[in-house]
C-alpha cells in the first residue's frame, strides 16, 4: 500500500486531522530520548477510542504494515523508534482518567495520560501512582516498558502496580486481562506478561493501576562518603538492616559536582547517597533516620544531613531527575551513551566498583555514574565527540563490560530502560537459546505477522 492510500485509509478510520504524513509529524515521531539513530515512519495516526485502535490494527495486519506505539517519546533504548517505518500510533489523544476508585486505592486511565499530570489530579484525593521514571512519561509507555525509577525500592516497578489491562491484539481483537481484585490466581497472568513487552505483543488502551496514599510524614537524608565503594557499601548496609527507604540513590563525585555547578545545591563534592523515608508517624521516621546515620557513620561518611525540609528535598529530586538534560546542557553538541544494569543488592558494591574502574580508564570523554541503588540499579552517562568510531569503542569499553559484570553477578542487562534496540545483543547471553525460542513462540502467538513494534526485543538475538 503506498503512502497516499495508507493516509486515506487511516483518515477514513479516524478523521482528516488525525492521520498525517506531514514531514514535521514524521520527524517528531522518528526519534525518542535515546541516542539511537532516527527512523521516520510512513504515517502518524492519533486514535481517540479503543474501537479506532482496533480498526487501525486490523488494517495494518491485513496489509502487513508495522505499528509502533508512541506516548511521550521519553524512552532511552530506542523502544519507540519505528525502525521499519510503518505507522506510529500516537496515544496522546487518549489521555483521560476513566474511573477513580479512591476507597480501593485504584484508578483506571487511558494510555496517553502523562504520569506527572495524572499524579497532580490524584493528589486532590490524597493518592499517587508510585513508580517514578523521572520524565513525564505516558502511562502507556510506562506499562509497555515496565518503568521503574527512584521509588521502586519501596513501591515496586510499574509491573507491580498494574492490576488489569485492556489491550488490542495485532489482528484488532480487544482483550481484557486481570481484574480490580488485588489478589488474582485465576489462570495465566497475562497482565504481567504484557507489562514490559514494549508494545510487541499488544497495544494498551486502558490500565487499572494500584495507588498509594500520599505519605503523611517524610524526610530526606544526604550522606557523602570518601569513596564510591564506601557509599555502595552503605547501600547494602541500609537495605540489609531491614529499613524500608522510599528512595535510595547513589551519585558519584562527577555527578554531584555537575549538580552543584548547575543548581548551587552546596553538596559535599564526593560520592553521595540521597535517601528518603515515608512513615506513618514522626517517631517511626526519627527511628529510621537514626539507624541510617549509624550505618553511614560506621562506613566513614564525611558528611551527613538528615531531616531535609520539603523545599530542599524537592530541589534534590528535581536535580536528580534532571540529570539527562543537565549532561546534554553542559556538553553541547556531544554524543552520549547511557547504560542501565541491575544486580542483587548484595552484589551492588561489586558492580559499582566495576563501573568506577571503567570510567577511570576512559580518556577524552566525560563519564558520570549514578543509580537507583536501593534496588541494585546502576546507570552511567558518557559524553563524547559524536563520532561513530568513538561510539562503537565506548559500547565495548563501557556497555559491554558493565553488562558482562552484571550478568556474572546474577543480574540483568537492563534494569528499567528495556531492551528496545540497544540491549538486543545481550538477550542470548542473559536468557539462553531455549528461553529465547519460547519468547519467539509467544510473540508469534500474539502477533503472527510481526507488525507490533517490529525489530524490538528479539530482533537481533540470533546474530548475537
Amino acid at each position: 500500500m503506498n503512502r497516499e492510500a495508507l493516509i486515506a485509509e487511516l483518515q477514513a478510520l479516524t478523521s482528516a486531522q488525525r492521520a498525517s504524513a506531514a514531514p514535521a509529524h514524521l520527524d517528531q515521531h522518528s526519534q525518542d530520548q535515546s541516542s539511537h539513530a532516527a527512523h521516520q515512519p510512513d504515517a502518524v495516526v492519533w486514535p481517540e477510542t479503543t474501537a479506532e485502535v482496533s480498526s487501525i490494527a486490523a488494517l495494518a495486519n491485513r496489509q502487513r504494515i508495522g505499528i509502533t506505539a508512541w506516548g511521550a517519546g521519553s524512552s532511552l533504548e530506542g523502544n519507540s523508534i519505528p525502525v521499519h517505518g510503518g505507522i506510529v500510533m500516537d496515544f496522546t489523544h487518549m489521555n483521560r482518567v476513566l474511573a477513580l476508585h479512591a476507597a480501593d486505592f485504584q484508578v483506571v486511565v487511558q494510555p496517553g495520560i502523562f504520569y506527572k499530570d495524572m499524579n497532580k489530579a490524584l493528589a486532590k484525593s490524597g493518592l499517587f501512582f508510585a513508580p517514578d521514571p523521572g520524565a513525564n512519561a505516558s502511562i502507556g509507555g510506562m506499562v509497555a516498558n515496565n518503568a521503574a525509577g527512584t521509588r521502586t525500592v519501596k513501591y515496586g516497578a510499574t509491573r507491580d502496580n498494574v492490576l488489569a489491562l485492556e489491550v488490542v491484539l495485532a489482528d484488532g481483537q480487544i482483550l481484557r486481562t486481570g481484574c480490580r481484585s488485588t489478589k488474582q490466581s485465576a489462570g495465566y497472568d497475562l497482565t504481567r506478561l504484557l507489562v514490559g513487552s514494549e508494545g510487541t505483543l499488544a497495544l494498551v488502551t486502558e490500565a487499572t493501576l494500584r495507588l498509594a496514599p500520599l505519605p503523611e510524614h517524610f524526610s530526606a537524608v544526604v550522606a557523602a562518603f570518601p569513596t564510591t565503594n564506601e557509599a555502595a557499601q552503605a547501600v547494602f548496609g541500609i537495605m540489609g538492616s531491614g529499613l524500608n527507604p522510599a528512595a535510595l540513590e547513589l551519585l558519584d563525585t562527577a555527578t554531584v559536582t555537575a549538580i552543584n555547578n548547575a543548581d548551587a545545591l552546596g553538596l559535599h563534592p564526593s560520592p553521595t547517597l540521597f535517601v528518603e523515608f515515608h512513615a506513618a508517624s514522626e517517631a517511626t521516621l526519627a527511628a529510621e533516620l537514626g539507624m541510617v546515620e549509624e550505618i553511614c557513620r560506621e562506613l566513614q561518611c564525611s558528611s551527613f544531613q538528615s531531616g531535609v525540609g520539603r523545599a530542599a528535598r524537592d530541589r534534590l529530586w528535581a536535580a536528580r531527575h534532571g540529570l539527562g538534560e543537565l549532561f546534554k546542557r553542559i556538553h553541547p553538541g556531544q554524543g552520549y551513551l547511557i547504560t542501565d544494569v541491575a544486580v542483587p543488592i548484595s552484589q551492588y558494591a561489586a558492580l559499582v566498583a566495576e563501573g568506577t574502574a571503567i570510567l577511570a580508564q576512559l580518556e577524552g570523554v566525560s563519564g558520570y555514574l549514578f543509580g537507583h541503588a536501593g534496588d541494585g540499579n546502576l546507570h552511567s552517562h558518557i559524553c563524547f565527540a559524536d563520532d561513530a568510531a568513538d561510539r562503537a569503542q565506548l559500547e565495548r569499553m563501557v556497555n559491554d563490560r558493565l553488562v558482562e559484570k552484571a550478568l556474572a553477578l546474577g543480574g540483568t542487562c537492563t534494569g528499567e530502560h528495556g531492551v528496545g534496540i540497544g540491549k538486543q545483543k545481550y538477550m542470548l547471553r542473559e536468557h539462553g537459546a531455549p528461553t529465547l525460542d519460547l519468547m519467539r513462540r509467544i510473540k508469534t502467538l500474539f502477533d503472527s505477522n510481526d507488525i507490533l513494534n517490529p525489530g524490538k526485543i528479539l530482533g537481533g538475538d540470533r546474530a548475537a
